[in-house]
């Protein structure tokens, strides 16, 4: 089945787990061969990190192996399975639809990371796709997830970005890409749901123990380890989601098979991060309601985790009304395990860090008046930042200008801020370290797509990922990739590329 890079033997220290389960997992795939591959990119932190020799990977051998014509050494390509609620109603079977998991590898500091092709053509799941993915999307992957790394949010990454040379058509023809993304794992709440409609608990069992053993090994303690595990997920997605809210970013697709059990944040297709604060701002052209507006993303986790819940019912206890007041009880923390994380991030992007009754208030008071001037969230929180401490090397003052109501505000907020011990200049190294200047902004976005895509130049998307490297250092000589878009430049709909 695979025809295997001998030169890229040992390059890659894979052992591949997932492949070890039983077939019902999965099935066996190669990546489809690409005409003429281009490398655009390759992500040299993420490579250290993983042990791979990043000389190799913009070597002819490292690209082939990137663009999907050949197999590396030790690698065992499969097509995962999983199901899932997509936008609320249930699809009985999707799966890697354009993606292939080649294995899993080993880090030096023996970390286990998947390391998945993504736009390597057509699998037994592509439901009459082609499998493959246009430039535009593969880049904006690149970027954002990047972001979110640097921001300190969990998330997959992307180590290596390929043109393929080959078009894809998506109403009209654009030109293809592929990429390598890197995950703890990329097993979903769907995968968990897949094998629930089937009424198969011989693989619900064989999938919780793999989850246990890979991700929640101190599970395996517990009276009961598979309410443990569940437990451990409610608290990665709780923090997780509060971490999203606190950035001001929006995923746009929260459908339950883009929800990994590994707790990092996947499928960054028609996402965002706001511009001017908006609880109801939604940009995925794909969501006509607004299920998945960023005011919606902290209840919308807690739906998908109850379909979760449901799934690992007959394996928390043999009798279904226990399991279910077991498993319903580990949910019922949700909401105030989220809302402890929301509440610490943003009293601490305002430079808080003991408790006081009236913080929430005062945080939500800034929210609203965010939302009634049309205010920009990232620059709103950075220009605080300014206001605390002496030092002026790192203001943004001349990005942004606060209204005249935020006045009353700001005077109740510094007076809460004298009840604090920590010095004024302390809190705002602390404040600026929370608050970015720069984040991957719509218009930016858009604007490297259109000259990656109709103009063949990469220049832009080069300079953005280096100035999101850090993004809570300010440089004014950088100051246009800070400032908003201007009306014209606003970008209302993402897509997701499939």
């Amino acid at each position: 089945m695979k025809s295997q890079s001998e030169g890229s033997k040992h390059i890659i220290n894979f052992d591949n787990s997932y492949a070890r389960l039983p077939q019902q997992f999965y099935m066996n795939q190669n990546p489809v061969p690409v005409s003429n591959p281009k490398s655009i990119k390759v992500n040299h932190k993420l490579s250290e990190k993983l042990g791979v020799d990043p000389n190799w990977l913009e070597s002819n051998d490292g690209l082939q192996v990137i663009a999907g014509n050949k197999v590396p050494y030790g690698a065992e390509p499969i097509a995962t399975v999983y199901a899932g609620h997509q936008f609320g109603g249930w699809n009985p079977q999707l799966g890697d639809g354009r993606a292939i998991l080649l294995g899993e590898i080993i880090t030096p500091n023996q970390e286990r990371f998947d390391f998945q092709l993504k736009g390597s053509g057509p699998t037994p799941y592509s439901r009459g796709g082609d499998g493959r993915a246009p430039l535009g999307p593969i880049l904006r992957e690149y970027i954002v997830s990047e972001a979110m790394h640097n921001l300190g949010i969990s998330t997959t990454r992307v180590l290596t970005v390929a043109k393929t040379g080959d078009p894809v058509y998506r109403e009209e023809n654009i030109p293809g890409a592929i990429l390598i993304r890197i995950a703890k794992s990329h097993i979903r709440i769907g995968t968990f749901e897949f094998f629930s409609s089937h009424q198969d608990l011989e693989s619900l069992k064989i999938l919780a123990e793999h989850v246990i053993n890979r991700h929640y090994p101190q599970a395996k303690e517990q009276q009961n380890p598979i309410l443990c595990m569940l437990q451990f997920v409610i608290q990665r997605q709780a923090n997780l989601i509060a971490s999203w809210q606190a950035i001001g970013f929006i995923h746009g697709v929260m459908n339950t098979d883009n929800i990994l059990l590994s707790g990092e944040t996947i499928d960054y297709g028609p996402c965002a991060f706001m511009d001017y604060f908006d609880p109801n701002a939604v940009y995925s052209f794909i969501d006509h309601h607004g299920r998945y507006c960023y005011g919606n993303q902290p209840s919308i986790g807690n739906w998908n985790l109850m379909q979760l819940m449901q799934a690992l019912l007959p394996l928390i206890h043999s009798e279904r009304e226990k399991a279910l007041e077991l498993a319903q009880e580990a949910i019922d923390q949700y909401p105030s395990l989220y809302e402890g994380f929301y509440q610490e991030n943003m009293c601490a992007k305002i430079g808080l860090k003991t408790k006081k009754n009236d913080d929430k208030q005062l945080v939500a008071g800034l929210l609203n008046l965010m939302a009634e001037e049309g205010m920009d969230y990232t620059l709103t929180f950075r220009r605080l930042s300014d206001l605390v401490g002496e030092k002026r090397e790192n203001h943004v003052g001349d990005l942004i200008d606060f209204p005249k109501s935020i006045n009353i505000w700001i005077e109740q907020w510094q007076k809460r801020l004298a009840q604090e011990r920590t010095a004024a200049d302390s809190t705002q190294k602390e404040m600026y370290s929370l608050n970015p200047v720069f984040i991957p902004r719509n218009h930016l976005i858009e604007n490297i797509i259109d000259q990656a895509v109709n103009h063949d130049n990469l220049t832009a998307f080069y300079e953005l990922v280096d100035i999101l490297e850090k993004p809570y250092v300010y440089d004014s000589q950088k100051k246009d990739f800070a400032i908003p878009p201007k009306p014209d430049q606003v970008v209302e709909n993402t897509f997701c590329g499939t």
